[in-house]
């Protein structure tokens, strides 16, 4: 997962240095929003094993894979 952030980052550098800036926002876009939708789901992880709810964080750990 993290290599292919990197990737994608270094994808957009290139569209930058190349000037393709609308190449280089749908980059970034496609790689920061998983980002962000794997951290909202490690929150979610988090709560759910605090409750000891062990359905809802099967559901959680198969929606991460």
């Amino acid at each position: 997962f993290v290599s292919e952030t990197v990737a994608a980052l270094c994808l957009s550098a290139g569209y930058r240095a190349a000037g393709d800036r609308i190449w280089q926002g749908l980059t970034l876009l496609f790689a920061l929003v998983p980002c962000v939708l794997v951290q909202l789901s490690l929150v979610f992880i988090h709560r759910d094993v605090s409750r000891d709810r062990p359905l809802v964080l099967l559901l959680h750990l198969l929606q991460l894979g």
